[in-house]
This record gives C-alpha cells, structure tokens and sequence, in this order.
C-alpha cells in the first residue's frame, strides 16, 4: 500500500541568521505561533527560540521538524532534525513538567531517527527513547490527544518496520495502535491531524477492514476547513492519498 507523501510547492529559503536579525521587532509569542499559522516554519522557528522559555522552544522544534518533513531537501533534513532535537531537549530543560517539550522531542528524534536507517536506529536505541518520550507527556498530560496520536503512530510505524519483533522488542502492537488512535480521536475528533493521521497509520497496518475505515477518515480530513499552514500541508496530503486509494479500488 503506497502512502503519498507531498513535495509541497513553498518557497522557504531565508537563511537563519538573515532572519535572527530581522525578527528583533517580532518577540512575542504570538508572533511565534503567527508566522507557523502562516507556513512561515523557519521564521516561527527563529522566533520562537529567541524568546528563551520553555513552551517557545517546543514550538520551535516542532516548526523546524515540519518544515524539515514536508519542506526541506533531502541533504538538509538530518541537520535540521537534530537542531529541532536540541530545541526540544532546552524546552524540556527550562520545564520538565512541560509535556509538549517531551513531545516535540519525541517528534523531532523519531523523524531524525527515520533519516539514518531502520537498524541504525534501533541498534542506537531509538525506538523505545521516542517512545518514552512520548509516554512521559501523557503522564504530564493524560488527555493530550496529540501525545495519544503519537503513540499511536508510533506503535503503528514500528509494527510495519519490524512486524513480530517490534512485539518483542519494544512492546509495540497493533491492538495498542488502533486503542491509542481511538483515544486521539475521541480528545480532538475534529481536528485535522488526527484523522490524516489515524487514516495513513491503518494503512501501514494493512487489512481491508483498516483500508475501508482509513478512506472514511481521510474524506472526513478532507471537509474539514484547515486552521493553519500545517493542516493545509495535511489536506494536500489525505486528498493526494484518497485519489491513491480510489484509483487502486474505491471502497464500496
């Protein structure tokens, strides 16, 4: 089952410290979550980081780590994701009880960890620290329906990667996927992330049954206006995923 992955057409290409030096008027939080509203990833990126707190660096490594997903060029992403890391670690360091530091953590070191390789991450431990990670939000925040849907995708992404021995390994399973997805969508059933997301993680699962409910997911997305420049990027993506799968064989 082939998952669309878009090449979007945004032309990002200020430098970070062009940007440093012009964003000396912008410092504010909100303006942080503006330029992201607005796609404008690196410049929220720059923003967010200068204001030197703790829910400002977990912005910034979740713009950076989005930019670097579904903008950046291929040679650029590792850089890019480690930097969103250490963005996430210093959120974590100025408030640990912060759990979308812990999150964006989790978000930045998975994507990293996508960029080097299947056995080179999990010989390095990888798995189970993102994991982790995103466990140490929901003790946080129990109700966070952005940490469920990681997991969620996390057990989702390790199942189709290593099968059995992800079970082994890490306790990883696709009961606990469909349950973690469940939970994300009954915290944030309108929100656009988590039913992209829900739809793309029971196509790596596989099976008729996921395949049916994972077009129904993705046509929701699809009649749900976006709020920002991320669920744009999001309906670009279930609209692109849906032409897949009706061309394939459109559910009955």
């Amino acid at each position: 089952m082939s998952i669309y992955k878009p090449r979007l057409p945004f032309c990002l290409t200020m430098v970070f410290s062009f940007l440093a030096a012009n964003t000396s008027t912008a410092q504010s939080i909100e303006d942080a979550y503006a330029a992201y509203t607005e796609g404008r990833f690196v410049e929220a990126t720059e923003i967010a980081e200068t204001l030197q707190t703790s829910e400002g660096h977990a912005l910034a490594a979740n713009s950076l780590a989005i930019y670097s997903y579904y903008v950046a060029d291929d040679g650029s992403k590792q850089g890019l994701f480690t930097r969103a890391a250490l963005l996430a670690q210093e959120a974590i360091r100025l408030d640990a009880s912060n759990p979308q530091a812990h999150l964006q953590w989790a978000h930045s070191t998975g994507r990293y960890a996508q960029t080097i390789g299947v056995l080179k991450a999990a010989n390095q431990g990888y798995a189970k620290k993102v994991r982790d990670s995103i466990k140490t939000a929901l003790e946080l925040d129990p109700e966070m329906a952005s940490a469920h849907l990681s997991l969620a995708t996390w057990h989702a992404e390790a199942i189709s990667a290593g099968g059995f021995m992800a079970g082994v390994l890490y306790g990883a399973s696709r009961k606990k996927a469909l349950a973690q997805f469940e939970k994300a969508l009954e915290l944030a059933p309108e929100q656009k992330v988590v039913l992209v997301e829900y739809g793309l993680g029971l196509l790596r699962l596989g099976g008729g049954a996921n395949r049916k409910r994972a077009h129904d997911l993705l046509l929701r997305s699809s009649q749900i206006p976006s709020l920002d420049a991320h669920d744009r990027i999001l309906h670009q993506l279930a609209v692109r995923q849906l032409e897949v799968l009706d061309g394939q064989n459109p559910p009955k």
